[in-house]
This record gives C-alpha cells, structure tokens and sequence, in this order.
C-alpha cells in the first residue's frame, strides 16, 4: 500500500505543477518520461513554499514556513511523509542525490521573503536569487545528468545563469504585484515605481547575457533525455522577455504582460521542428 501512497504524491506534485503554470507543464511534457515525475516532484516543493510567502496573507506565513520546513526534515529522516507534496520530494531527493545544501539555500530565499522587501546591493540581489532560482535549476540538472557528476560539474554554471534568467524575467513580468501588493523590490539600485526605458533596458541586457550562456553552455549539451524539454522552457521565457522588451515602462508597471496559450502551442510546434532538424 505504501506504493499505492507514493503514487498518489506523484500525482500531487503533477497536479500542481498543471495548476500553477501552464507553461512549466507545457515544458515538463517535453521530457523523458523516465524524469518527468521527478520534475514534478520539485516544482511541487518549491510551489507550495513560494505559495506561503506570496499568497497566504490572512494567515501567519512565518509559522506555516517555520512548519513547512520541520515537516520536510522530520519526514525526510523517516523517509515519508503524510503531506504528498514532501513525501514526493522526498523521493526525488534521495534517488538523485540532491544536497541539502540546495534545500537549504532555497528556504532561506523564501524566508527573506516574509520581512526583506528591498535588496539595494547587487550580493544581496544575487543572494535572494542563488536561492530562489538558480538552486531550482541545480536540482533539475541532478535529475537531468542522474548521477553523471563529471557532466554536473561541466553544466552547472549554466543550470544557475538559466534559473537566473527565468526568475529576473519574473520580476520584471510581475513588477505589478510585487509593487502593489507584496511591496518588493528585487531589482538593485532602480526605481521600480518610476520605471523608465533606460532602466529597463539595463534589466533585458541583464537576461539576455545569462539566457546566451545558459543556451550555448548548457541547454546544447543537456543529455536527450532533457534537451527538449529545457529548450522548450528557454523558447518560451525568451518570448516573453521579447513581449516585455517591446512593452513600454509605464505598461510593465502597471499590466501584467503574458504569453496566450494559443502562442505557447504555436511555440511548441515551431520549437519541435527547430529541435528534430537540428536547428537550435
């Protein structure tokens, strides 16, 4: 029955992947079907944090994180765990090898989230992101190289400038809320709430520099089993780095900018064909 359990977590962190983001599972999809759950597994852990520090606002959020975290280390030394989404990350975590140490720096992003709501120097803003993106990105090239540690070292790097590059296309899309309603401020040294083209510009050049390491450094000497999948992600965070790019200061501040879902298959399609002729 425990593998009935385990199944029913899988299915979780899968639903809730195909909730949150229509993307991330549009991308996921593309993968081997031999990693695909694991993927879940981590998008689910991952989610259901940022989701207590972004969402939960009539709650206490610091006890619900300070709970969330014991939950997962108490559940981890048992080997489950009566929540799904933990008891499938913990899965994933054990049969990949993923360090502590990535968990660990993630938590601490999430938690700088509940009082920090400006980073003023480039360390802290490189900081908050090492933890909150670029160690997402090293646990799913733990599940892409699985256990190929030479082929680890090789992409990692380029693993962390893509988690950069999603998690700054992000902010940027979100300008909006993290503003209004979460009062953040990610971006160093810019004036979020007076926005102009110059400062935006800095921001994208920003990106690009990251999304071109991470393509021809990494996304090109991901294992099969992963190429596409990745390469799907990049196309799809790059299209949206270009809507944004072509949106005006003032709109960013105050529309949330966003790829349709008839762009996203349309995107699909133009990248299998790119992908299957060896066009990348």
């Amino acid at each position: 029955m425990k593998q009935l359990f385990d199944e029913v977590s899988y299915s979780c962190s899968k639903l809730v992947t195909q909730k949150y983001s229509t993307s991330f599972s549009l991308a996921t999809k593309m993968l081997s079907p031999k990693i695909r759950s694991a993927i879940y597994n981590i998008y689910g852990f991952v989610r259901f944090a940022d989701e207590i520090v972004d969402s939960f606002h009539e709650y206490d959020k610091e006890l619900l994180l300070n709970k969330f975290e014991e939950d997962y280390y108490a559940s981890k030394e048992q080997g489950i765990s009566l929540n799904p989404i933990l008891n499938s990350f913990i899965h994933t975590v054990n049969e990949y090898k993923i360090p502590d140490h990535l968990t660990q720096a993630f938590l601490k992003s999430m938690r700088a989230d509940l009082h920090k709501t400006e980073y003023s120097t480039d360390e802290e803003y490189k900081a908050y992101i090492y933890g909150s993106a670029d160690v997402v990105g090293l646990m799913c090239l733990k599940v892409f190289v699985n256990g190929n540690n030479e082929q680890y070292e090789e992409l990692k790097e380029a693993a962390k400038r893509l988690g950069s590059a999603f998690q700054k296309v992000n902010f940027l899309r979100d300008l909006k809320d993290d503003i209004n309603v979460l009062n953040r401020s990610y971006f160093p040294n810019i004036n979020l709430k007076e926005l102009d083209a110059i400062s935006k510009n800095i921001i994208i050049q920003d990106i690009e520099s990251d999304f071109e390491f991470a393509y021809k450094k990494g996304i090109l000497n991901l294992p099969v089993e992963a190429k596409f999948g990745v390469y799907m992600a990049y196309r799809y965070y790059r299209k949206l780095l270009k809507k944004l790019k072509n949106t005006p200061s003032e709109k960013i501040i105050n529309t949330r900018i966003r790829v349709s879902n008839p762009m996203k298959i349309n995107l699909l399609a133009r990248s299998y064909v790119k992908y299957k002729l060896n066009l990348m």
